[in-house]
């Protein structure tokens, strides 16, 4: 069983609080959606958890690991999928997810079967010997996923994960994340607040780096089955 605990995060750029004092616990069968305005810490927490910042305060542990002190371990664990991902625009797309198969730890016949059924599972076998510098945004976004999910991570942070694509591209790429989902736990970002209702289980609103409302997802639904009334009032 996959745990994540949450104690007291804490992000501060210059003297301004991103995140304020953090704490949730999840785990395995946990889809867990992050709304919020615009600046309300989504993204900043997202990068807490995944290591790619450094908290000023407080920790996050997984598996009682904390990703303060055991940073590798728990980055091992982890698939990420940046908000607007940007970078590694000379690589192939086949290259930049061997790559991310290699840094997680996978090689020979396990990271080539890895590769292979990611790039097949997301359909990118057309565009793998493409650089991402000539892909357009849509196919950018999922072979960045496809590094997120290479090494079939436990944990799984998606930051607005159908940014840029159309929508037979969104319901498509929902349901395959929501067929992987079912033993992990997944924590997403989202503005789109159809995308909340239809794939996570639990909602976490934040508001000035601050969790104001946890709950499960239907507890949040009004009476046509809609996050938007509950979400304004709690994030504004």
């Amino acid at each position: 069983m996959n745990t994540i605990e949450v104690r007291s995060l804490t992000k501060f750029y210059g003297d301004k609080p991103a995140l304020d004092g953090v704490n949730f616990s999840a785990c395995d069968g946990d889809f867990i959606g992050l709304l919020g305005a615009n600046g309300a810490g989504k993204s900043t927490l997202i990068k807490c958890l995944s290591g790619v910042l450094t908290p000023s305060d407080g920790d996050a542990f997984f598996n009682q690991h904390s990703i303060v002190r055991s940073r590798t371990y728990c980055q091992l664990k982890v698939g990420y999928l940046p908000e607007s991902p940007s970078g590694f625009e000379d690589l192939t797309a086949a290259e930049f997810i061997r790559l991310s198969a290699l840094s997680h730890g996978l090689s020979n016949d396990k990271q080539k079967k890895s590769v292979t059924t990611v790039i097949e599972e997301l359909q990118l076998e057309q565009i793998s010997g493409l650089r991402l510098a000539d892909l357009s945004k849509g196919l950018r976004q999922r072979v960045w996923l496809a590094q997120a999910l290479v090494h079939n991570p436990e944990i799984l942070f998606l930051d607005e994960p159908t940014d840029g694509l159309d929508p037979i591209q969104k319901v498509a790429l929902r349901r395959y994340i929501l067929e992987i989902a079912r033993k992990k736990i997944v924590i997403m970002s989202t503005h789109i607040l159809e995308e909340a209702e239809a794939m996570c289980g639990r909602i976490l609103v934040m508001n000035n780096g601050c969790i104001v409302k946890d709950g499960a997802t239907q507890a949040f639904l009004d009476a046509e089955g809609h996050l938007e009334s509950s979400i304004i009032n709690y994030a504004s």
